[in-house]
């Protein structure tokens, strides 16, 4: 089971058939839409009929009460037999349960905040790109105010955000980027010897007063609390807004549908730069994990140690060059031809090719593991061979190597709190939407701190407890 972009690919397909004939083997894939794929997993894990394989996130409370029942296979020894699955040890520990592996890790670049901007609109008012988060302020204000659409209409916003879909506070959201520029933790830091929440430091309230500040005066699309991620750049190509705070692979997103509109222009209408610096000059980038979810193998299904070894081997094999080939690029010679070691997608005219081509994009790469969009795998780099596709890939790679020198790392990230995996469902919503609130201007910065109190009190002491101990324990 795995998650699904657009319309899930059959079984008589041209690549499915690839892969059957890749590993020999006959698969059967459950497609879920991403929209609902957390929803459809809870019920599943509930359910008691999981899958041989599903993509789950290792630190869903909801995984952890299944994992905790043994309805996984704990890979941690026996993960080390199979190269092509282990990755990276660090982020391998990353996706761990508490050092202990649950699957294969699907690879993520592990940096990849950065901010997009109207570059035509930049160039309207007369500023420069910005380099601090007073820049922003600055862009913000004079996209809201100086008519960079010119139109003659005051109808236009800086900073484009989106209603954030998830309560946690390791998630790539605009919030949390914004939250570490300002110096605060990423999701968990230490202060004074122990581990705290992001949310427990003066740094966290500094980034929010900034962006509440943002809100207040209008400087944010009107609709922020409520705005689909899935219409997230829908603004900024309709000349609504011209900011996005996200991961650095939206760039190709925002080029693609600027191009349908103007292919003569395009080029000139997204400008990114990386993590910016807090009013005093200070940097700290936001990171990620190094991975997004994980294959788990079910128990129920896969019951011996033999067949274990079986399924495992398959993976790998999948994982391997020509596998993860055929899930990230598709097939040499039908919808790609290799250039310069990059894909160059051919026969795109072809209504066959073109399904082949979407089976790949919105499906199969879901169930690669050491390649994936926008991450340094081993399946070959899609780059368009247009100018400004190839500039932003070059200037990506400076900017990653550059922000990486100022990253803030989650120590957290290879621990599960027992009392997250218990009560999370409930806890983890309080200070998510206590934040929301107070940038809505429902609630003043003091209820905040009492909402703040009020997880504490409802079981996060015992939370930031376990953190720490947890975390000690696998330092040692």
């Amino acid at each position: 089971m795995t998650k699904l972009f657009g319309t899930a690919p059959s079984p008589q397909g041209e690549l499915h058939q690839a892969i059957e004939k890749f590993l020999g083997k006959k698969i059967s894939v459950t497609w879920v839409p991403n929209a609902e794929y957390q929803e459809k997993t809870n019920v599943t894990l509930a359910s008691g009929n999981i899958p041989d394989v599903m993509v789950v996130d290792p630190k869903s409370p909801a995984f952890g009460k299944a994992a905790e029942a043994g309805a996984f296979w704990d890979l941690t020894e026996k993960i080390k037999q199979y190269p092509n699955l282990v990755g990276d040890p660090k982020v391998l520990l990353n996706s761990s349960v508490n050092g202990k592996v649950y699957g294969p890790y699907r690879i993520r670049p592990l940096l990849r905040s950065a901010v997009m901007i109207r570059k035509d609109w930049l160039k309207k008012v007369g500023l420069e790109a910005p380099k601090t988060t007073d820049d922003l302020y600055e862009v913000a204000k004079a996209f809201t105010e100086k008519d960079p659409d010119g139109d003659g209409k005051k109808d236009t916003y800086g900073l484009i955000l989106p209603k954030w879909p998830g309560t946690s506070f390791a998630a790539s959201s605009p919030f949390n980027t914004m939250d570490v520029w300002f110096g605060a933790p990423n999701n968990w830091g230490e202060r004074d010897g122990k581990l705290v929440p992001e949310f427990d430091t003066p740094e966290f309230f500094e980034a929010n007063r900034f962006m509440k500040k943002m809100i207040d005066e209008g400087l944010v699309n009107p609709d922020w609390n409520t705005l689909d991620t899935a219409k997230w750049m829908d603004p900024f190509v309709q000349d609504k807004g011209g900011i996005i705070i996200d991961v650095d692979v939206r760039t190709t997103q925002l080029l693609d549908l600027l191009k349908e509109q103007d292919p003569q222009t395009y080029g000139d209408k997204v400008l990114t730069v990386g993590n910016l610096a807090r009013p005093d000059g200070k940097k700290f980038s936001f990171p990620g994990s190094g991975y997004l979810d994980i294959l788990a193998v079910s128990k129920q299904r896969v019951r011996t140690e033999a067949q274990l070894d079986e399924l495992l081997k398959t993976l790998d094999k999948l994982a391997g060059k020509e596998g993860q080939i055929l899930l990230a690029n598709g097939i040499e010679g039908r919808n790609f031809k290799v250039e310069n070691n990059e894909a160059v997608l051919i026969n795109q005219d072809d209504p066959k090719v073109k399904q082949l081509q979407d089976d790949v994009d919105k499906a199969f790469i879901q169930l690669g593991t050491q390649a994936s969009t926008g991450a340094t795998g081993i399946a070959y780099l899609r780059v368009p061979p247009e100018e400004p596709y190839r500039k932003d890939l070059a200037e990506r790679k400076e900017r990653v190597a550059e922000d990486l020198k100022t990253a803030v790392f989650d120590p957290s990230l290879p621990v599960v709190s027992p009392t997250v995996v218990a009560k999370g469902a409930t806890l983890n919503p309080i200070v998510t939407d206590a934040r929301i609130k107070y940038l809505a201007g429902q609630i003043t910065e003091e209820q905040l701190k009492a909402e703040i109190k009020r997880w504490y009190d409802s079981g996060g002491t015992q939370i930031a407890q376990e953190i720490n101990d947890l975390v000690s324990k696998l330092g040692q």
